[in-house]
């Protein structure tokens, strides 16, 4: 399996991260924002929405994506045994910590922004995406495993071949479409917890995988027709966002969200392959920033709203917040803490003293350091 270092891969996944926590922001100025658990400013921002239309149908899917890539780099070197304890560590345990101590967090705000009585009770909210990950993991990595071990096949070569036309990886959205006539969601982007966003989650996990298992082909199409999918993507997207029905319905969503991130993914390959300081920061810090951006973002509307600025600024000012304070805990805390990290989906992080002796030389100590947050590490969870 192939080695290549691929950092547009984790600017990708610390791009759509980023998009995550705008797009949650701009549904407190939403006058719906209550109905679905958010805080809801008095002053709507709902102009905010329009671009926020073009990014829910595929800044979820992308995620998903991403993580079944980095599935296939997780298993170069790990066997079956060895991904599955890895990846119990690293999404189950930070899942099952975040239903019992974060998620409550940011409905104990809700609740005291309400007024309301408080109330404990776990409840996945945001985590949703950690456990269909882990399913997902534990349902298709006996596929993977196979396909690992006949690299050199017919399907592989099969797979490579269709990738190398403009139209192959495009392909895929029959079955997203299949998805949509067998589950019928209501809302296309409408992802959390529903059989939807399970399914859809489970499609794009797939042919992330899939996607890097086929080889250099693949990059090299979607680098060269990325404007091609940019293209057809924005022309889909004003189609559906000036409300033409008998055109846009959600089988034709389904080829819009797969070419904004097919032309994602040859951006990232054609300008963003290349390593820096910043993304080996930032691609450790996603991940524990995903875990507590909802409870920091909540805390963020309770100190801002009521100061009664115009929506504009207390938008302006609820995203610095939520981003400067999610850095800060991620920084002096959590990565700092050695017990908190695996809770937050950092590796662990010690030191071993070994010590050498020999009758001709003095005792010495080396301190070794093990650690995982670099960039070039793509077996990474979001």
């Amino acid at each position: 399996m192939t080695t290549e270092r691929r950092y547009d891969i984790d600017w990708l996944r610390v791009i759509a991260i980023g998009l995550l926590l705008i797009y949650h922001i701009a549904i407190i100025f939403q006058p719906w924002a209550m109905f679905i658990g958010f805080i809801r400013s008095e002053d709507a921002l709902e102009g905010l929405w329009k671009p926020m239309t073009m990014l829910n149908v595929w800044r979820i899917p992308l995620l998903f994506f991403v993580s079944g890539m980095g599935l296939y780099f997780a298993m170069k070197k790990r066997n079956w045994k060895q991904l599955f304890i890895e990846r119990s560590k690293r999404i189950l345990l930070p899942f099952v910590f975040g239903i019992l101590a974060i998620t409550p967090l940011h409905f104990l705000v809700f609740q005291n922004y309400y007024n309301m009585p408080l109330s404990y009770f776990p409840h996945m909210g945001h985590l949703w995406f950690l456990g269909n990950i882990f399913v997902y993991v534990v349902v298709l990595s006996p596929v993977f495993y196979y396909l690992k071990t006949n690299e050199e096949g017919k399907f592989k070569k099969a797979i490579s071949k269709v990738m190398t036309y403009a139209l192959g990886p495009l392909s895929i959205s029959v079955f997203f479409m299949i998805e949509i006539g067998f589950v019928k969601p209501q809302l296309f982007e409408l992802y959390a917890q529903t059989w939807h966003g399970f399914f859809i989650g489970l499609l794009a996990f797939f042919f992330g995988f899939l996607f890097v298992y086929s080889g250099k082909a693949f990059w090299l199409t979607v680098s060269k027709w990325k404007w091609l999918y940019i293209g057809i993507a924005s022309v889909l997207f004003v189609i559906r966002f000036t409300g033409y029905e008998s055109i846009s319905n959600m089988y034709i969503t389904t080829i819009e969200s797969n070419t904004w991130i097919l032309g994602l993914f040859g951006i990232g390959y054609s300008y963003l392959n290349k390593p820096s300081a910043l993304l080996s920061y930032l691609s450790a810090a996603v991940y524990p920033v995903y875990i507590i951006h909802m409870f920091v973002l909540y805390a963020g509307a309770l100190f801002i709203l009521p100061l009664n600025l115009h929506p504009i600024l207390a938008y302006i000012g609820i995203t610095l917040f939520t981003f400067i304070v999610c850095f800060l805990i991620y920084e002096f805390i959590l990565k700092r803490i050695t017990i908190l990290r695996p809770l937050f989906g950092l590796k662990w992080k010690f030191k071993s003293v070994v010590q050498k002796k020999s009758n001709r030389i003095q005792n010495t100590t080396q301190n070794t350091v093990f650690q995982c947050d670099k960039p070039g590490n793509h077996d990474k969870i979001i």
